[in-house]
């Protein structure tokens, strides 16, 4: 994402601008040099705040404090943000019952951590031609943890294995 470019004082190709002060007052329309003069004389800075209107609408401000209140605003957008993360747990056909168990543990605590689980299964050897293992740990999982996940995507083979991505549930 590019970031916006604003033209500041020298900067600014207009020939009129409409012109707001420091205290957010309209100044009107005027030439460009008249309100560059305007905003050196309060030692502040003439910035372009819409360029696309007729004439641009132009601000007298300090510019360093803009930049940096803008900045803040990114840094607390970019803190609301959450990200997803999705965890992975591998699974054989033929796992047994404890290791299955230990599995289906690491699964919901990654659900309760809020992130997604992708719960892979793979098939070596000839075992790919009982994937009716497969799909029964699979459905084993997802039985397990149904009461605090939701099954985002169903069980899916790609080449020699088979997954499923799970979601914790929308919390109402």
């Amino acid at each position: 994402m590019a970031k916006p470019t604003v033209n500041v004082n020298q900067a600014i190709r207009a020939r009129e601008i409409r012109v707001v002060g420091a205290n957010s007052e309209q100044l009107g329309i005027m030439p460009l040099n008249e309100a560059l003069a305007l905003a050196e004389s309060q030692q502040l800075d003439l910035v372009e705040v819409s360029p696309t209107a007729v004439p641009p609408v132009c601000r007298i401000m300090d510019y360093g404090k803009f930049k940096y209140q803008q900045s803040k605003k990114l840094q607390e957008a970019k803190k609301k943000q959450s990200h997803v993360v999705v965890k992975e747990v591998k699974l054989r056909p033929k796992t047994d019952e404890h290791d299955l168990q230990f599995k289906i543990k690491h699964v919901r605590r990654f659900i309760e951590e809020g992130n997604k689980a992708k719960v892979t299964l793979v098939f070596r050897g000839r075992e790919i031609t009982h994937m009716e293992f497969g799909v029964r740990a699979l459905e084993r999982v997802a039985s397990e943890i149904e009461d605090i996940a939701v099954i985002e995507m169903k069980p899916k083979m790609e080449g020699r294995s088979m997954f499923m991505i799970v979601a914790p549930k929308v919390k109402k």
